[in-house]
């Protein structure tokens, strides 16, 4: 018999899956897409908590996910996790958590914040979790599933962590597509990486130096359940970046992706109920943009529920 079945291949799946596994449970993920083909393999993965609730338990969460990923840094090739140093474009101390106090090299200057945090490569990062969670005894499987019912029939804990699928599964009408896109270009030689955020806007502009290419961003515009990249966007992302970096106007285009961040109004959900029939139901969704920030506070807050 499985312990626990974890439905949902993406970044927070995966962590709690790995999780569990290595608290000793025997643990299947089921997941309907490749780990490369979620949202997760798509987000430009800088480690900070923006635009995710609730506020009073995100701080310990995030923390606690950068003390893991400064500890993977140390092998950034094979675990995907690099420290770089960038500037958050005019953001200030007096504005952010209690969380920001525990940030090392944190300095304020005229243009924002510097510091140096952890940026994934989500593509190599996704796939040493699905090899870590096989080394610890779990198990990786595609599966779609229409219910939560079907999953608690082999597995006496299923674990929700299916992001914007909770919105059929559970149903929890809360949550919603927020629409990120990107573009990926040749880097022109930035080393360093870049956003700003205009709260009043669906437009950010970010840049994230990734192994073999520039990640350009981005877009968070709410409701719009769009995957394909749209052309008018992708050279407004352009322009925007390029007015921080001149060079990256001339930059050759790799590619586009867009990705659906599962907003949910009421913020992250982490709590248990008790399935139909038996069985125990932990839900760990509803992180926005920030699921790769929170991951592994999130992972251990529903393992706990998990027992």
């Amino acid at each position: 018999m499985t312990d626990a079945i974890v439905v949902g291949g993406g970044v927070v799946g995966l962590t709690t899956a790995v999780t569990l596994a290595e608290r000793g449970l025997r643990v299947r993920l089921w997941s309907r897409d490749p780990a490369g083909a979620t949202t997760s393999a798509v987000a430009g993965a800088l480690w900070w908590p923006y635009r995710i609730e609730p506020a009073e338990r995100v701080g310990g969460w995030s923390l606690e996910t950068l003390a893991v990923y400064e500890e993977l840094a140390a092998v950034p090739e094979e675990t995907g996790v690099r420290r770089m140093r960038g500037l958050h474009s005019g953001e200030r101390f007096a504005a952010l958590g209690t969380w920001a106090a525990e940030l090392k090299d944190a300095v304020e200057v005229p243009e924002g914040l510097r510091v140096t945090l952890p940026l994934l490569d989500m593509p190599v990062h996704l796939a040493w979790l699905e090899r870590r969670l096989v080394a610890a005894g779990g198990a990786v499987e595609r599966r779609a599933v229409s219910g939560f019912e079907e999953a608690a029939a082999l597995g006496s804990v299923v674990v929700n962590c299916t992001g914007l699928g909770a919105r059929e599964l559970v149903p929890d009408a809360g949550v919603s597509p927020v629409r990120g896109q990107l573009v990926l270009v040749e880097n022109p030689g930035v080393e360093e990486w870049f956003t700003r955020a205009d709260p009043a806007s669906a437009a950010t502009t970010y840049f994230f130096p990734q192994p073999g290419r520039l990640v350009l961003g981005g877009t968070a515009q709410a409701d719009d359940p769009r995957t394909e990249p749209d052309p008018e966007t992708a050279r407004e992302i352009v322009a925007r970046c390029a007015r921080v970096r001149p060079e990256i106007a001339g930059a050759r285009v790799l590619g586009h992706r867009v990705g659906l961040r599962p907003v949910r109004e009421a913020g992250v959900r982490i709590e248990a109920e008790a399935l139909r029939g038996g069985g125990l139901l932990v839900h760990n969704y509803g992180h926005g943009g920030a699921g790769v920030t929170v991951a592994w506070g999130c992972a251990r807050a529903a393992a706990d529920l998990v027992g």
